[in-house]
């Protein structure tokens, strides 16, 4: 079950924080409510109703709280009860995040506010609770009771963070110059309370919306996917078969973007839904609807209207390709394709490591260990890792990891690490599943004769393999970053992020909070191993330079696929070369399209045309023209590449034959 959290947001929203400071075009509070919306924007997006978020305005115009009626709670404005976060809410707190008139509130008022909310909100129930002080510090602060605050917030695991806008911070390296006294004094007491708190946080929140750019790995509990007997030999039928008890979970799944959903923009918003909307609307509230799918089938009937009869999904049966046959089974005899299969997980051999090819892996690890509390089972896996470590060995297992389900064939590998002992896994590939090409050995020529070839203007030379290995080396990253002992690592795992996922998080994060604006640039965090390093790249510049020269590198390869297509249209008997040229230039199209070389293909493409018009190519060839017409390829247009200087209308003239 997932962690119930519940947060407390303390947003100073005083006069002085419609202030610039510190050389930034922002004002103080709408440059600090960028770590806000990353935070809150995180919750909606998750859709958990146990991550709960409340918001008081610090320094309001108004006073609108539970405590009101004490001594030094005015200026204090309950934003949102502690409790689920929804876009609707999101969109409703925007409209209150605005600077006020006011200087005068007590942030130390504000935290105990936020710990008697929390207190009555999760009552004494299994909670990660904080509270998030967000403040310029130029209000006025009461600093008496912090020793018995801090200690109420002990007694409750409240976890109190304090980031200031332009506070001090040793650690991260900032520190404001010309700070007021009343700013100083305030972060002093603001520190002393952290200070006295179990669980504090002081900083800078320069640094917390630093570290806005860089991605939060979400965190998955893991969930068990087998839990039964790991066998080796059938222990029904030999007393010397082995059984462990064993459980399964998953080491490590695959990680994928947000899925995007089809929604209509709602015409009226009082006006009833079509029938093509979901009955219930996830995104009700705002101004898109959630909408449905409908199918419709026909078949041919020239006796209806059209040439075409509808037909319900009902009356349609399944139907397998067998040839240019479809071949029916029914509804009631489908379960004869089916394979009818128990769970179970038994190990059907082993196999050395050396004879083990990592290509053949084929999807997510699993790791299985044996069942908590069974000492026998415990002792029985503890033998079987060893066995298979001290062999060098894999094992090779078959599992159904329920009844009916396909069965999967995974490699057990050993992992023995103090304290724990288990069997990682593999899915392992099925016969229809691998693809074998041949390709010709790079060492040596074979003749048509059968002779073989080792010295051969297509082989590498010596001098060649030599020049390759020693750039292979130049470029290795694995001690690029490292220092004198060489332990440091240039792209730790940890640090790489996928660019694809947290982009697309990225974006839909900003547009759900600032609708009217453009998508920002992409954060350099995820570009960070784009490419190779700049500074790896010009060292070993010398040696690219040799490869190329030993490898007799020149730039002509357009102009040598377009000599190949001038002689396949000229050695052509009537059409008969005619789909190879065309599939040539298709290629060579495609290619210069993704090197960004358009300008290559233009030029050929023209002369081209002008030869095969005009008979330069042997003969009359206007019938190859028209096939590369009717292929589309023509001139390519700034439509397909943003390098290339034709127009649309410029490639729809040049189809044209002259």
């Amino acid at each position: 079950m997932a962690e119930k959290e519940a947060t407390i947001f303390i947003l100073d929203l005083g006069a002085s924080m419609a202030e610039t400071h510190s050389g930034r075009k922002e004002s103080n509070l709408d440059w600090s409510m960028r770590y806000v919306w990353d935070k809150i924007t995180d919750i909606v997006a998750s859709n958990r109703k146990t991550l709960c978020v409340g918001v008081i305005g610090l320094r309001t115009d108004e006073t609108k709280n539970k405590l009101q009626d004490d001594d030094g709670y005015e200026n204090l404005t309950v934003l949102q009860d502690l409790g689920p976060m929804s876009m609707s809410s999101l969109r409703a707190l925007q409209s209150s995040i605005k600077p006020s008139a006011t200087w005068a509130g007590d942030a130390i008022s504000a935290i105990v506010l936020a710990v008697d909310m929390i207190d009555i909100f999760t009552k004494k129930l299994k909670w990660n609770r904080k509270i998030v002080l967000v403040t310029d510090g130029q209000g006025a602060i009461d600093g008496d009771d912090l020793g018995d605050i801090a200690k109420k917030m002990n007694d409750s695991n409240i976890q109190l963070t304090v980031l200031g806008v332009d506070f001090d911070d040793a650690d991260y390296g900032f520190k404001e110059e010309d700070k007021s006294a009343t700013k100083a004094g305030n972060e002093k007491i603001l520190k002393g309370l952290i200070d006295d708190c179990k669980d504090g946080v002081f900083a800078s929140i320069v640094e917390a919306i630093d570290e806005i750019e860089t991605p939060r790995v979400k965190s998955v509990k893991p969930y068990k996917s087998y839990d039964g007997a790991l066998t080796l030999g059938d222990p029904t039928k030999f007393p010397t078969a082995t059984s462990i008890n064993v459980e399964r979970y998953f080491k490590t799944h695959l990680a994928r973007p947000l899925t995007a959903s089809t929604v209509v923009v709602k015409a009226d918003q009082g006006a009833t839904q079509s029938t093509e909307t979901l009955d219930e609307d996830p995104m009700d509230g705002v101004e898109f609807s959630a909408v449905k799918s409908a199918r419709t089938y026909k078949v041919n009937d020239p006796n209806a209207p059209g040439g075409k009869r509808d037909v319900e999904f009902e009356s349609l049966a399944k139907g397998y390709e067998y040839g240019r046959t479809a071949v029916h089974i029914s509804e009631s005899e489908h379960n004869i394709t089916k394979i009818e299969t128990v769970k179970s997980f038994s190990i059907l051999g082993f196999i050395p490591w050396s004879k083990y090819e990592p290509f053949l892996n084929m999807g997510d690890v699993g790791v299985t260990h044996a069942r908590k509390f069974d000492e026998q089972s415990e002792l029985a896996m503890s033998s079987l890792v060893w066995a298979l470590s001290e062999l060098e060995s894999h094992a090779v297992a078959r599992i159904v990891t329920k009844d009916g389900k396909d069965p999967t064939l995974v490699l057990l590998a050993p992992h023995i690490e103090p304290g724990f002992e288990c069997l990682y896994d593999i899915p392992l590939p099925f016969a229809e599943d691998v693809r074998q090409y041949q390709f010709p050995p790079l060492d040596k020529v074979i003749t048509v004769t059968g002779q073989t070839i080792t010295k051969h203007r297509l082989l590498p030379t010596d001098d060649l393999n030599q020049a390759m290995s020693d750039y292979v080396d130049a470029m290795d990253i694995s001690t690029f970053a490292g220092d004198d002992e060489g332990d440091a690592e240039y792209a730790p795992i940890d640090e790489t992020y996928n660019p694809t996922i947290h982009r697309t998080n990225n974006a839909v994060k900003h547009r759900a909070v600032y609708p009217e604006k453009a998508v920002p640039d992409t954060p350099a965090v995820l570009l960070r191993y784009a490419s190779p390093p700049e500074e790896l790249t010009e060292k070993v510049q010398s040696r690219i330079n040799a490869l190329i020269e030993k490898a007799e590198v020149k730039k002509d390869a357009t102009k040598q696929m377009g000599t190949i297509v001038r002689s396949l249209i000229t050695d052509s008997f009537a059409n008969s070369k005619y789909d190879q040229a065309v599939e040539c230039i298709g290629v060579m199209r495609e290619e210069l399209i993704n090197m960004e070389e358009p300008g290559m293909y233009n030029t050929f493409v023209r002369d081209l045309k002008k030869n095969l018009l005009s008979g330069a190519l042997g003969g009359d060839r206007r019938d190859l023209w028209f096939k590369i017409r009717f292929s589309r390829l023509g001139l390519i247009n700034s439509k397909e590449s943003e390098v290339s200087d034709v127009s649309g209308e410029d490639a729809d003239e040049f189809y044209k034959s002259r």
